[in-house]
């Protein structure tokens, strides 16, 4: 099952009103979800973005991926957030980059 972070488009016609859940990427844009964790007014000018960081972290170390536009508005909300997917994306290319070298080196020893 893939989990994401994206938004669930509410309020009326020509006056948007988006959720910020966590869904299967299976499910309807608006359908079933796991859980809430925002909001994002756009029609709003102030304070139309709320964002629980903590619940944010906790689903993207359980392994949920955000949508680009999810992406771009916790960065606003809490850029630490991003920085620190961004840290753990790189320590881990760092790690696979390490053991295709020690492959490498085995495989030309033999």
């Amino acid at each position: 099952m893939a989990i994401k972070i994206r938004l669930r488009r509410q309020g009326r016609t020509n006056r948007p009103f988006y959720r910020l859940i966590v869904a299967d990427s299976k499910e309807r844009r608006d359908g079933k979800y796991i859980e809430m964790l925002g909001w994002y007014n756009p029609v709003q000018e102030d304070n139309n973005l709320s964002i629980k960081d903590d619940r944010v972290r906790y689903w993207l170390e359980r392994g949920a991926q955000l949508t680009e536009k999810v992406e771009t508005l916790v960065a606003r909300a809490a850029p630490e957030i991003i920085r620190e997917k961004r840290e753990r994306e790189r320590a881990k290319r760092a790690r696979e980059q390490v053991k295709r070298r020690t492959r490498r080196k085995a495989a030309t020893n033999k």
